[in-house]
């Protein structure tokens, strides 16, 4: 009888213990981008910077990564090298009121894989590349696709090579980036063979 009365406050205490010991729910409420805010790869304020922005979410991670692109942030989430399993994506919402080219806005962030994309506009991101323009409607994200060009997609639909591929930028003739990009390339030719 004993025996059992001890196994039986051996096992309630292991219950009581293991009901201590549970992990507090990470918070993954969207954070509003404040002058600290640097984008993941730029290491650049984002304030500084037009169009979207996005933030990802890690396991155990406290704080978001931010980007500077959406674009960006969908290939970092298709990138095989994460340092931890993405648990939430969160986009601007670019048809909320407010929300402009310049100041895409606070508080308006959406899950990602609920938005509606415009991919290939004539808009460039906050890094000079094509962006992928989110909204929370897809009546928005078609009146700014019949303004801006391109076509509007759901984030399934976006392809890898859509936010993967290199950027082609024209570097002007008359510049040092010109002849350096110039070098660049012969060497990517070299290498290459």
């Amino acid at each position: 009888m004993k025996r059992t009365c001890r196994l039986i406050l051996v096992l309630a205490a292991t219950l009581v213990l293991g009901a201590c010991r549970q992990e507090a729910a990470q918070d993954i409420t969207p954070r509003d981008l404040t002058p600290e805010t640097l984008g993941h790869y730029c290491q650049m304020n984002l304030l500084e910077h037009p169009g979207p922005k996005a933030q990802v979410f890690l396991e155990k991670m406290p704080d978001p990564l931010f980007f500077s692109q959406v674009r960006d942030a969908i290939a970092y989430r298709r990138a095989p090298e994460q340092i931890a399993p993405i648990i939430a994506t969160y986009v601007n919402d670019m048809g909320r009121p407010g929300a402009s080219w310049e100041k895409p806005g606070d508080g308006n962030w959406i899950p990602a894989e609920k938005a509606f994309y415009v991919v290939g506009s004539r808009r460039q991101g906050g890094m000079g590349a094509p962006e992928t323009v989110p909204f929370a409607a897809r009546e928005k994200a078609e009146a700014f696709a019949r303004a801006e060009g391109g076509k509007v997609l759901v984030f399934a639909d976006i392809s890898s090579d859509m936010v993967l591929a290199p950027v082609d930028a024209a570097p002007d003739a008359g510049s040092d980036d010109a002849d350096y990009a110039g070098r660049l390339g012969a060497l990517t030719q070299k290498t290459g063979d």
